[in-house]
């Protein structure tokens, strides 16, 4: 066949009706909309309970972390400063648990992602465990994995190693910005998004006084 014979025209109206029908197919799963901010809520709900309660359990020595310009963040009035992290995290949780002001409460809670970024993980790049490859890989963790190396091989040649890994491989904390970068995404995603249809406190109170105003 020679390539003049070929209907460029007809084949891109061709192309084009595909396309059409697979939008519309994909449309379909609109329906289920409902699960995306769900699970997102879902998600960050035990991330934010666990660092609010574990801040307040450990309140005293978090404030001398917060306040301590040497081995802390140096932050001014830090006792108010973790109240009020307590507080929205806690608060986040909660919010998040129940789908009620989601698109409210996620403001502070990227401040506190944002906050949390700069302040603590920073100095560290990108990930939050070191690795010696990828795009993300430094100078830093490369030389924590061959630390890594030599910790698993003194282990291997004087400890039960396969009993110290039967419940997990060992790794190096690297605590970069990653996972604080990453719920500040999904924080982004909900903020725009909303809590979400049915499941959600603000969908229902959103119908019934949309309805009442109408």
């Amino acid at each position: 066949m020679n390539i003049r014979d070929i209907d460029f025209a007809a084949l891109v109206d061709e192309g084009a009706i595909w396309c059409r029908q697979l939008s519309k197919w994909l449309d379909k799963a609109k329906v289920l909309d409902f699960l995306a901010p769900l699970l997102l809520r879902l998600y960050l709900v035990p991330v934010l309970w666990m660092a609010g309660t574990k801040k307040i359990v450990s309140f005293s020595s978090t404030v001398d972390w917060f306040g301590n310009p040497e081995w802390g963040l140096g932050m001014p009035l830090p006792w108010l400063m973790v109240l009020l992290t307590i507080t929205v995290e806690i608060l986040g949780a909660l919010f998040l648990l129940f789908g009620f002001g989601v698109r409210l409460i996620t403001i502070p809670l990227m401040v506190v992602m944002v906050v949390a970024a700069v302040t603590v993980h920073w100095q560290y790049g990108w990930l939050a465990i070191a690795g010696d490859s990828g795009l993300f890989a430094t100078d830093r963790t490369i030389a924590a994995m061959e630390r890594l190396e030599q910790a698993k091989s003194i282990l291997q040649q004087y400890g039960d190693y396969a009993w110290l890994t039967e419940k997990g491989n060992f790794v190096v904390l690297n605590n970069g910005i990653e996972f604080a970068a990453t719920y500040f995404i999904m924080l982004l995603v909900l903020f725009f998004m909303g809590g979400g249809r049915y499941v959600s406190a603000d969908y229902w109170l959103g119908r019934k006084y949309m309805a009442q105003g109408a």
